[in-house]
């Protein structure tokens, strides 16, 4: 599973959108992280090409199943450093922009790791 940081947070952020909205567009995708939309089109269309999203007809935008663990896991990532860091003492702006760089660089073997030694955050 070799995918760059721009296509995890794209399948990251229609995650989060799909909890939020009943269905996901691209306009949708474009306001949450203030693209163009002709910039988040080109994305979904590299996303549907590797077999990570599907596109309704009437252009609703869902994860498949590969797309949908890549999600999750930078997801759960996002959540448990943005947490940590702010369970340090860290403000909430500052841990969120910092878990954001910092759930697409680290192994799964480390994440794994930390993972066992931090005590459950959850707010």
């Amino acid at each position: 599973m070799n995918i760059n940081e721009s296509a995890e947070n794209y399948l990251e952020t229609i995650l989060i959108l799909s909890k939020k909205l009943p269905v996901v567009r691209a306009v949708d995708i474009a306001t949450e992280l203030g693209f163009k939309k002709s910039s988040v089109s080109i994305a979904m269309k590299n996303l549907r090409e590797k077999e990570y999203i599907t596109v309704s007809d009437a252009g609703y935008i869902s994860l498949t199943p590969a797309g949908k663990e890549i999600a999750d896991m930078i997801y759960e990532r996002h959540e448990l450093f943005t947490n940590w860091l702010i369970h340090l003492g860290v403000n909430e702006k500052t841990a969120s922009e910092d878990a954001c760089k910092m759930e697409h660089v680290i192994s799964k073997e480390s994440f794994e790791a930390i993972k066992k030694h931090i005590p459950d955050l959850k707010k």
